[in-house]
């Protein structure tokens, strides 16, 4: 993985631009990073109180001429500004993974977790796997869920990227035979709510 710093005073990067979607829509999010960040530059770096939790972080190369602490500076500045006037990130689908399982949380454990790689393991079918959901899962993440649903159908237009978006979210199965991805997601979005 690169950890090239590549953010500017001016424009975040890809990672930051992702971070920034997802804070926008969760701004106390954003309040805690900079919370966060003054913390760790007021302690510094090196410090031994913090020498701990520092190994975990992922080690920033920054461009040549600045330090890590620089390179936090500027990440300080797009959240500063993105709690001032979250409108001005602009919105786009999501990027990586990690975006879309921020993005949609619900649907991804509903995905993730009961049609994965080794459905076929836990059961006999995908109706079997959905009734244990909707039996497991209380009604306020259910309805999560068929909302994060509806906001994804709405949000991907092409098959090509559908798929692509659910096989983020944790998805490794082919829908019924004879029946499109988008149509069985709105099947699901139906049961699940209907419970």
């Amino acid at each position: 993985m690169d950890f090239t710093f590549s953010d500017t005073a001016e424009v975040p990067g890809p990672a930051l631009s992702a971070y920034l979607r997802i804070a926008a829509r969760d701004p106390a999010r954003a309040a805690t990073a900079i919370r966060q960040i003054d913390d760790l530059l007021s302690v510094g770096l090196f410090s031994d109180e913090i020498a701990d939790e520092v190994e975990y972080l992922p080690h920033i190369r920054p461009p040549r001429g600045t330090t890590v602490e620089d390179c936090l500076r500027v990440v300080r500045g797009h959240l500063h500004r993105l709690l001032h006037d979250p409108s001005r990130v602009p919105q786009a689908p999501p990027q990586t993974s990690w975006e879309w399982n921020e993005r949609f949380p619900s649907l991804a454990q509903l995905l993730g977790a009961y049609f994965h790689q080794d459905f076929s393991y836990l059961y006999a079918s995908r109706e079997e796997a959905l009734d244990e959901y909707v039996g497991e899962t209380d009604s306020e993440d259910r309805a999560r869920a068929a909302q994060e649903t509806g906001e994804l159908l709405e949000m991907v237009s092409s098959d090509r990227e559908l798929r692509a978006a659910t096989s983020a979210l944790g998805l490794d199965l082919l829908p019924p035979r004879g029946m499109s991805l988008r149509k069985w997601l709105e099947a699901i979005r139906r049961r699940i709510t209907a419970a």
